[in-house]
């Protein structure tokens, strides 16, 4: 079962509030930089970027958590502060360093339970975990199964193309950057345990599927030897 916090609910206006709080504190991440924060390796690990993904990550972790019958308010604040500090801290600190960003905020912004702060903070500590689900609170859980989806899918083989323009491939390289996003995929599979979790990852494993059958059929008659000059787009 879910974990129960009846003595205060998180409003709308609340949730708002740290919703513009986490985007500046990105933003100012990235600002920053050069006074010591951790260099990012692609162009779009950016404020804008970041944050796309922690709202990515809430929508599914409160979907998962409703269907589930986890926490909604300690799910959708552990996953809007799960990656607060990514942009400044070092991979493998950043949950503990957005835990305590997020305790700070909590504390001093809000008027919440201590059981609430130590739950909510408890799963963004936790959410890199990588043993089994099991081992954790079905909050930490449902934010865990989310951000591993939202690697999955249209969003994540996008986002693989991106990469490749980044590292000078061509087109020709597209299914092979496909395919990495299925195998991130069947990972992700292997690890979800929730009923919800697993329906989105089946749907959006399709989705992949199909986009690689596609460009390993209009990909395999292009042969990149027999061009002559710059591709007439307008043709």
């Amino acid at each position: 079962m879910g974990v129960e916090i009846k003595e205060r609910r998180v409003s709308e206006e609340e949730f708002a509030a740290m919703e513009e709080f986490v985007f500046e504190y990105l933003a100012a991440s990235v600002e920053r930089e050069e006074e010591g924060g951790r260099m990012r390796w692609y162009p779009w690990h950016s404020a804008e970027y970041r944050y796309n993904h922690i709202r990515n990550v809430v929508d599914l972790a409160a979907e998962i958590a409703r269907k589930e019958g986890a926490d909604v308010d300690v799910t959708r604040v552990a996953a809007l502060f799960h990656d607060v500090a990514k942009l400044d801290a070092e991979q493998d600190v950043h949950a503990e360093e957005g835990a305590r960003v997020a305790r700070q905020y909590l504390e001093t912004h809000c008027d919440y339970p201590e059981s609430f702060l130590d739950e909510v903070c408890r799963s963004i500590e936790d959410h890199s975990y990588q043993g089994p689900l099991e081992d954790l609170s079905l909050e930490t859980q449902c934010l865990i199964e989310a951000d591993l989806l939202d690697k999955v899918g249209a969003n994540g083989a996008v986002l693989m193309m991106l990469r490749m323009g980044y590292e000078a491939r061509t087109h020709m390289d597209a299914a092979e950057m496909v395919e990495r996003v299925l195998e991130r995929g069947h990972e992700a599979e292997e690890r979800i345990r929730s009923d919800a979790a697993e329906s989105v990852v089946h749907r959006r494993l399709k989705r992949v599927r199909w986009l690689r059958e596609w460009l390993t059929e209009e990909l395999s008659n292009v042969d990149p030897r027999s061009a002559e000059g710059p591709v007439d787009f307008d043709r």
